[in-house]
């Protein structure tokens, strides 16, 4: 997701920055380059030799450290990193940057990038509500600083309330999106559905799939990569958010069906990797069905098809759809039947217990299918980089488009 990024960590002398070993790890293992510097402070809670064995480079502390290469340092880190990220931001930093003071090397590099700075955050309730700290938040976007969000609940010094700073995971989704768009989907809008729709049957059961949601959250999270604006509407995952996407959650099909639509004139390409239920209960009760009789009968109905309605209405969009079958015999023709039924630029044909594609699994084996009527069977592989094979065969056909 990031290949190839270059991302500046800095960490301050809050207790949350033994979470940043988490995000600079979390950085690495999605293909970004990183360097961190900390502050004096900071050391006190981490010792840099630990960030120095998760990013594979020396770790600035100082101006004048042992690690400092020239009496410039700062500025060649300036310039070498795509984006600054504070983590954790303290009190003091912030007021720092707001007020462009330059007496350490972490708030040098602040005033010395012409690049992104996502501050991230933490401290104690009173401290972030203190007038000074909001002034200075306020100050910061003004200047167009980005500042994430804090957390609520347990502070590390045993007060409950807001101040906590943002787990990893949900750090990585504002980092994302504050990278500078680059990439072959840069100035893009993608739409990508995931997950299962479960069509209620009373308040507590559903008739729904298996569907973990795993490559649709792929797809956007390698769409966010290459530098697209990404839609995610999703069902329940079994998986966490991807990074760097707007998150929609639905429920149904009807749901899902309606943000499609909601999205589709601002969308450059709709990648369907959802599985929609293909039926719904004619009738919801609105109590719990009791254990009763040996034998329940429900009365089904089809469920709106999203693509179809997406056909009708779609001008200069690439569609991409996928499919899923059992009988490997009929699979293709049903796959090219399904591409000019349903007008789809594109078909991502999976095979249901197949070695390597299993419901659940980290990687998937596909077969694509052109409307012009090419194939093309990828081998198996880890569903990121089977993403990002599809999203390298989409770009062409969104270039032709446009």
């Amino acid at each position: 997701m990031l290949r190839e990024r270059r991302v500046v960590i800095g960490v301050t002398g809050g207790i949350a920055a033994y979470k940043t070993c988490e995000l600079v790890r979390l950085c690495i293992k999605a293909g970004a380059q990183v360097r961190v510097a900390m502050t004096a402070h900071a050391t006190e809670f981490v010792r840099p030799l630990t960030f120095e064995s998760l990013c594979g480079s020396p770790v600035v502390t100082d101006l004048f450290g042992r690690h400092t290469e020239t009496a410039m340092e700062h500025i060649t880190v300036a310039r070498w990193g795509e984006l600054i990220v504070v983590a954790p931001a303290t009190a003091n930093i912030l007021a720092k940057a707001a007020h462009g003071i330059a007496d350490d090397f972490l708030s040098t590099l602040l005033i010395s990038t012409y690049n992104p700075v996502l501050f991230v955050p933490a401290m104690n309730t009173a401290m972030l509500k203190a007038p000074a700290t909001q002034r200075n938040i306020a100050t910061l976007k003004e200047m167009g600083y980005l500042v994430a969000p804090t957390g609520s609940g347990d502070l590390a010094d045993g007060e409950v309330g807001e101040g906590r700073m943002l787990e990893p995971a949900e750090i990585m989704h504002h980092l994302v999106r504050a990278l500078p768009k680059i990439g072959p989907l840069s100035g893009r809008r993608v739409t990508v559905t995931a997950g299962p729709t479960p069509e209620p049957v009373d308040p507590v059961r559903v008739i729904t799939n298996r569907s973990s949601g795993k490559m649709g959250v792929a797809l956007a999270e390698i769409a966010a990569g290459m530098g697209a604006d990404v839609t995610f509407i999703h069902g329940p995952l079994s998986v966490g958010l991807p990074a760097g996407a707007e998150a929609i959650p639905v429920e149904t099909s009807a749901e899902m069906c309606e943000a499609v639509l909601r999205h589709l004139p601002s969308a450059d390409a709709l990648v369907m990797a959802a599985a929609v239920a293909d039926y719904r209960p004619v009738a919801v009760s609105a109590q719990k069905i009791k254990k009763g009789t040996e034998r329940l009968t429900l009365e089904l109905a089809r469920t709106q098809d999203i693509l179809r309605e997406v056909a009708a209405k779609k001008q200069r969009q690439v569609v991409v759809g996928f499919g899923l079958e059992t009988d490997r015999d009929a699979a293709e023709a049903h796959a090219r039947q399904r591409v000019g039924d349903k007008s789809l630029d594109l078909l991502v044909l999976n095979m249901a217990g197949e070695e390597g594609s299993a419901f659940g699994s980290d990687t998937n084996r596909v077969t694509l299918f052109w409307r012009d009527g090419r194939k093309e069977a990828l081998p198996k592989m880890d569903k990121r980089e089977v993403a990002r094979h599809i999203w390298q065969r989409i770009v062409p056909l969104m270039d032709s488009k446009a």
